[in-house]
């Protein structure tokens, strides 16, 4: 049997047109997000004025964006105006363990939104276009926005949380694992579930750190993990065997992160290690998702070797994220 002809490949005018037009479909993604409509759906399939009455929407709006999104096949359409789940559908269901919901909602929340939307700023200056839009760090102003905070917080285990099991289970954790700019705890929490003599440390400003105490809580870890608040600028917890850094690196500048990893060094045991899990840049002419998402924002990490910044704190073991 003779197979189908290949589609014929689209111009360069048309491919171009698609990259400018995505953002469409982004917000569309976002929007049905930000409404939880795949709670809503369940095996069977649901009308769009039924979703619409269950999310507090206009059906007819609701309708063409569920029928956008289902040609990328997010949702499935059905006679009827009716929709039904698939497999990428049902990643934004809130009770989702790959929390991509939270990842959508905080990719396209306004704030973000905003500072996306002042690339040109960041193409003229070189700097960011966060602190285009918004006057401040990016960090600065979450510490003023405890929602948006906890959101930002919620969102790494979308993007990152497949990260933090391979981690674990890439390196033999033992003693004391002090995680530099943890987050909500996520990383302690794969660290101990799979090495159970190792004890955790989450450290992170302190309005960060109140979620990792709660996370810990949540699954019986106060014996084991703790947390401390503060500023790696400042200094981080002493006396540490383990030192992890995930996703810490690429946020600043070269001058930034030696002041980081100089606090590091200054804090470890002699013999502790240093775990750096990063993105790196690939090589030309090939882009990732994480480097499209780096590349807006600021400089990446380049390959170990390539920077003064790894030295820095000593022997380190770079775990990359392509």
């Amino acid at each position: 049997m003779s197979q189908p002809a290949a589609a014929p490949a689209l111009p360069p005018n048309v491919r171009v047109f698609e990259i400018a037009a995505a953002s469409v479909a982004a917000r569309a993604l976002w929007a049905v997000a930000e409404a939880g409509v795949a709670d809503h759906l369940g095996a069977e399939p649901r009308s769009a004025d039924e979703l619409a009455t269950s999310v507090g929407a206009h059906a007819g709006a609701l309708y063409r964006i569920m029928r956008l999104l289902a040609s990328q096949g997010i949702f499935h359409e059905h006679e009827g105006r009716r929709f039904s789940q698939t497999p990428m559908s049902e990643t934004l269901r809130s009770d989702h363990p790959t929390r991509t919901r939270a990842a959508v909602r905080m990719v396209g929340m306004p704030a973000i939104h905003s500072g996306v939307g002042r690339i040109d700023a960041s193409l003229a200056t070189g700097g960011t276009g966060w602190e285009a839009a918004h006057g401040e760090p990016i960090f600065e102003w979450l510490a003023r926005h405890p929602a948006e905070a906890s959101l930002f917080n919620d969102s790494m285990i979308g993007i990152h949380g497949g990260e933090q099991p391979a981690t674990a289970d890439a390196y033999p954790f033992a003693g004391t694992v002090v995680d530099v700019g943890g987050g909500s705890g996520n990383m302690i929490v794969n660290v101990l579930r799979q090495h159970p003599d190792a004890r955790g440390v989450t450290y992170d400003m302190p309005h960060v750190v109140a979620e990792a105490q709660r996370r810990f809580e949540a699954e019986g870890l106060t014996g084991r993990a703790r947390v401390e608040g503060g500023s790696f600028f400042d200094g981080v917890p002493a006396g540490g065997d383990v030192y992890i850094l995930s996703h810490i690196i690429h946020d600043w500048d070269e001058a930034k992160c030696l002041q980081i990893l100089g606090n590091v060094k200054a804090a470890k045991k002699p013999g502790a290690k240093v775990l750096i899990v990063e993105m790196v840049v690939p090589p030309p002419n090939v882009m990732t998702s994480a480097d499209r998402w780096n590349r807006s924002s600021r400089p990446a990490t380049t390959a170990p070797g390539e920077s003064a910044v790894m030295p820095a704190c000593g022997p380190t073991i770079s775990i990359s994220d392509r």
